[in-house]
């Protein structure tokens, strides 16, 4: 645990990696981990307006539009005040992280490059336990029990934006709105990459990397 304040975001394709990153992150680091996809899929559970209108986007496998995003997270990141975090969704574009920026110091911006093949394989055995989030990949992180949740047995799910040829259009997408991104922030000295085709082979490099900025903050 660190005593610090520190600031990151984490950017990658979705089925990158992001989440099983961010969970190391919060388990060895004691960060916030403020997810834009986590907060939106609690609101479509919980069906509230945000949820209703984030919905229909998400299952045609489109972005949520801007000014839906920017309120939920820039709300969220008000409500957890001076602490440690991850920002994981957000920013997408040069003016959120403008927004941002207005608003908070980002420390590091951690890029998780994933070929897009692996993406899609990786995706299409993923299945999901809806109320908690947890994740499940076939072959790789099974439950005990096929088609079950570890915890509580409750059936698992795969979420439409997990579908192969959602996820394509979702990378395509993706490639487009992000590599503004990557730039605003690269221009600033803040990216580093992480290359790789699998969570166990980035997340060593990840580690090394943000305890050599913790400790230097």
């Amino acid at each position: 645990m660190y005593t610090k304040i520190f600031r990151a975001v984490i950017i990658g394709a979705p089925g990158s990696g992001k989440g099983t990153i961010s969970e190391r992150i919060v388990k060895t680091f004691g960060f916030l981990h403020i997810s834009s996809g986590d907060i939106l899929r609690q609101n479509i559970i919980q069906n509230s307006d945000l949820g209703k209108k984030a919905k229909k986007y998400i299952d045609a496998g489109q972005l949520v539009p801007d000014d839906i995003v920017t309120q939920t997270m820039v709300g969220r990141i008000t409500e957890v005040g001076n602490k440690s975090y991850i920002l994981d969704g957000f920013p997408r574009n040069g003016a959120q992280a403008e927004i941002l920026s207005a608003r908070a110091q980002i420390d590091a911006v951690i890029n998780l490059d994933i070929p897009h093949d692996v993406i899609i394989s990786r995706v299409k055995n993923r299945w999901t336990h809806i109320p908690s989030g947890r994740v499940y990949n076939i072959g790789f992180n099974d439950p005990k029990v096929p088609g079950k949740d570890n915890k509580t047995g409750e059936p698992l799910t795969q979420r439409e934006d997990d579908k192969p040829h959602v996820v394509a259009k979702r990378l395509q997408l993706y490639d487009e709105l992000m590599g503004p991104v990557l730039a605003w922030y690269g221009e600033r000295g803040l990216v580093t990459t992480f290359k790789g085709r699998e969570t166990k082979e980035i997340w060593p490099r990840v580690e090394r990397f943000l305890k050599d900025k913790v400790n230097m903050v």
